[in-house]
């Protein structure tokens, strides 16, 4: 995690330094959909899909849901969780941080499932933006066994409306 952590104060620092308001009105709901690869420890590897919804109840903060799959050798990882997102609003781009928390249930084993990370949207027009990264760090807790040493970083499309 250590070595994550310098990636996720990056981005939350990106928040209170970008002021610079919108020309047209916040959008309320902003919809991702795009392509996830996670790196699982000790030494997995899955490719797979990434969605979440964020209900932006100001130009700062929003409450989002997360959701996605993730697959390697006929093994699935899926997770579901939410939380809190800050931004950064600015004509040309949105820089983000968020804290999800949740689960995830990979070969019918659930466990406790957080990511703490952020992105980067790059405004493609009122209604949509380009996601060009998210990267999460997550952590799972099964049993009173933690697994730390997981990332997952995903690109898509986000609608807004």
């Amino acid at each position: 995690m250590r070595r994550y952590l310098p990636i996720f104060l990056a981005l939350l620092s990106c928040v209170p330094c970008v002021a610079q308001q919108l020309e047209h009105e916040l959008k309320r709901v902003d919809i991702f959909a795009g392509y996830q690869f996670a790196h699982l420890f000790p030494s997995e590897n899955g490719r797979g899909w990434n969605v979440a919804a964020t209900a932006n109840l100001n130009r700062a903060l929003g409450f989002t849901a997360d959701f996605s799959g993730s697959y390697e050798r006929g093994s699935a990882l899926y997770t579901y969780m939410v939380g809190p997102t800050l931004s950064a609003r600015t004509k040309w781009v949105t820089p983000f941080a968020h804290a999800l928390f949740g689960g995830g249930h990979a070969d019918r084993a659930s466990a406790f499932a957080m990511a703490l990370g952020g992105g980067l949207d790059v405004n493609a027009g009122e209604h949509l933006a380009i996601r060009v990264i998210q990267v999460d760090w997550m952590s799972f807790r099964r049993a009173g066994e933690s697994i730390n040493g997981n990332v997952r970083a995903s690109s898509g499309i986000v609608f807004r409306f």
